[in-house]
């Protein structure tokens, strides 16, 4: 894909670039900073692979191609727009989080594919850690960092490539490991890899391995003790705002890579979401949901993420979020796209879903990685229920939808018990909020309004931000004054509140079907004809002494 504004003769002013690095797509985005106008991307899809049930691996050195093939087109793009490419200052990286990378740090080579934040293989491993905590608690590390244990997080993956890899378990004893989510690989790799390639990461990313301490925003020697990892494989933490290093090859080589944030706190700055109790909720192939808590972390009461928002420079304050995670929002579009073939293309759902009124009392839970928040429920498996002979594709294509929204709805139900503070209206973005028919969907269920931007790149234009702001580059002010304003469209509830509570309360029955299906081995006995009769002997006989009893009583009292 790629796209560029109209060349109309304006200079643009100092440029941003932007590296998205999604889990199914790479971008590089270009943005004046003076306006936070988008002017030209380029985007590649990237392929999943899918060894088993429930796994996702991706190629790393995939990825980190396309990241060199979206930035070289994208620039190419500016020249048709009359854009001198030293006018680009600088770039930021933000990327798909949890998602975990090892290599070889001598010879460049990955020692595994990547484990993808959706794989579903560490459920033994997160199955055996939870066992071996003194009250067999899930939520045993949450005082430290803020996570569950669950097959999300990158330290049961890592843990998972220890025990069965052998290339990776060789590597780490001789010392020629190195482990990172994407970001991590991507620096790494853009800064120079085996020859001098820095190796770190941002907060924001290492807030999400389950080995960062939240409160001290270091790696937690005795997080890495429980999972029996190294602290020597680590990457280094930085700020989300800085100069890390600087491109070695391509059209943009020397330009400096100065901000780094995982995708999900990239749409909270993109968003402006930098004052305590602002919020956002990004649709993705998942679905996540952010709640800014201010400079203090907040533990949650009821099934949430602790985690860091971001750090906007060296000496600047570590802003934290409650965050609500759901694994599969537009990846069950894809599904019903790839699998069932229900429509050609993603977009074609809004259509097939708006030509019916309601999903006749269908019901659709996307739990093919698990259910995440609020339930971090590992065994949980996909369901589609409530089916009549009336159901056709557009009622399931419309429950998926609902299903976004649901899953939605119960994560701001928490959000609002947690923080105590109810939200009004909820800022959105992501690639599934072009369709109207479910931010409308959205508005309905959740009985407030959702306002979405005009520009719909916030993901990306978050790290622009914060290279174009970091020390040494400053050519994007975040100053409040100074921050443009975002044009927006606004949906407004148009549910009754006694439907909303109905619909609501059937959705929870739907996802208490869906739960403990994995795993489940129960079985009735078959039964056989004298079955019957054998089972019914007790009864008989109770009904029968019970009669004479009575029977014998009534004599005696004659």
């Amino acid at each position: 894909v790629n796209f560029k504004m109209a060349a109309d003769g304006r200079s643009w002013g100092p440029l941003v670039g932007a590296v998205d690095q999604g889990t199914s797509s790479t971008r590089f985005l270009i943005f004046a900073s003076n306006s936070a106008e988008l002017l030209t991307y380029h985007q590649t899809e990237i392929h999943s692979v899918l060894p088993k049930e429930g796994w996702v691996e991706q190629d790393p050195k995939e990825i980190l191609a396309s990241v060199y093939e979206c930035i070289e087109k994208a620039v190419a793009n500016t020249r048709d727009l009359g854009i001198d490419v030293n006018d680009i200052k600088a770039i930021g990286i933000t990327n798909q989080r949890e998602t975990t990378v090892v290599w070889d740090k001598n010879t460049g080579e990955p020692l595994h594919n990547a484990i993808v934040w959706l794989d579903l293989r560490t459920a033994e491993t997160v199955n055996r850690l939870i066992d071996s905590t003194p009250r067999k608690n899930k939520e045993h590390l949450k005082p430290l960092c803020g996570l569950p244990l669950a097959t999300y997080f990158s330290a049961v993956k890592l843990r998972w490539l220890l025990d069965n890899s052998d290339k990776v378990a060789q590597a780490v004893r001789e010392g020629r490991a190195m482990f990172g989510t994407v970001d991590s690989w991507l620096l790494w790799n853009m800064t120079g890899g085996v020859q001098g390639g820095v190796h770190v990461t941002d907060v924001t990313n290492a807030s999400r391995t389950m080995l960062l301490n939240i409160h001290t925003q270091q790696w937690d020697a005795n997080l890495c003790k429980f999972f029996d990892i190294p602290m020597t494989i680590l990457p280094e933490i930085k700020s989300s705002s800085e100069i890390y290093g600087h491109l070695v090859q391509g059209v943009l080589k020397g330009l400096p890579i100065s901000g780094c944030l995982g995708d999900q706190s990239a749409a909270l700055v993109g968003q402006c979401c930098f004052t305590r109790g602002s919020a956002k909720n990004t649709y993705g192939t998942g679905c996540f949901l952010l709640y800014n808590t201010g400079t203090e972390p907040i533990p949650s009461e009821h099934g949430l993420l602790t985690t860091i928002a971001y750090k906007l420079g060296k000496d600047k304050p570590t802003f934290y979020a409650l965050e609500g995670s759901v694994a599969i929002a537009g990846e069950c579009v894809k599904w019903l796209r790839d699998n069932l073939g229900i429509i050609q293309k993603s977009s074609d759902i809004e259509a097939l879903a708006g030509s019916v009124a309601d999903t006749a009392g269908t019901h659709f839970v996307p739990a093919f990685s698990g259910l995440f928040a609020p339930y971090w429920e590992s065994d949980a498996r996909g369901i589609i229920c409530g089916l009549t002979q009336f159901s056709t594709k557009a009622h399931i294509a419309r429950a998926a939808l609902e299903a976004v929204c649901f899953q939605t709805c119960e994560i701001l139900e928490a959000m609002n018990k947690d923080s105590g503070i109810p939200l009004e209206s909820l800022q959105v973005d992501g690639g599934m909020t072009q369709n109207g028919l479910l931010m409308q969907l959205q508005a309905d269920l959740l009985g407030i309004q959702v306002v979405r931007p005009a520009m719909p790149e916030t993901t990306a234009l978050g790290v622009a931000m914060a290279a174009g702001a970091a020390e040494g580059v400053g050519v994007w002010s975040l100053n409040p004054s100074d921050l443009t304003s975002i044009t927006t469209d606004t949906f407004t509830p148009a549910l009754s509140q006694d439907e909303r509570e109905s619909r609501y309360a059937k959705w929870k029955y739907a996802v208490q079907k869906a739960m403990k299906w994995e795993g489940h081995t129960h079985k009735e006995p078959d039964s056989k004809p004298t079955d019957t009769v054998v089972k019914s002997l007790p009864a008989g006989i109770f009904i029968f002494s019970t009669a004479a009893l009575l029977l014998v009583t009534t004599i005696c009292q004659r």
